[in-house]
């Protein structure tokens, strides 16, 4: 049992930092589009924002519906990022090291 809920950690914390890491080059995309770094009539750059947004628009959407952009610059990211942390650190781990506790970790 302790296996499986091995692989189920690493697996979860593997989707976890995936997350973590679309929000942050989604973040840094949406800057370097505003300041015409890069633009978006660039087939790939435009087909990769996209992507971006489909992947991170489901943890960001709940979070624009409370937290306002401040002085036009969007916030949510930084929010996301500190909850997925924190769910990270203290609930996943939390969570994990409770069944292995109860199941027992050794086989």
């Amino acid at each position: 049992m302790g296996f499986i809920l091995g692989f189920i950690k690493f697996i979860g914390d593997a989707l976890l930092d995936l997350m973590i890491m679309a929000i942050v080059i989604n973040a840094i995309l949406s800057w370097l589009v505003a300041f015409d770094v890069v633009n978006l009539r660039n087939r790939f750059v435009y087909q990769f924002s996209r992507f971006l947004d489909a992947v991170t628009n489901p943890i960001l959407r709940p979070f624009r519906r409370f937290i306002p952009p401040l002085g036009g610059v969007d916030i949510t990211p930084l929010i996301a990022l500190i909850v997925l942390q924190a769910f990270k650190i203290y609930i996943w781990d939390g969570l994990l090291f409770t069944s292995l506790l109860r199941f027992g970790g050794t086989e």
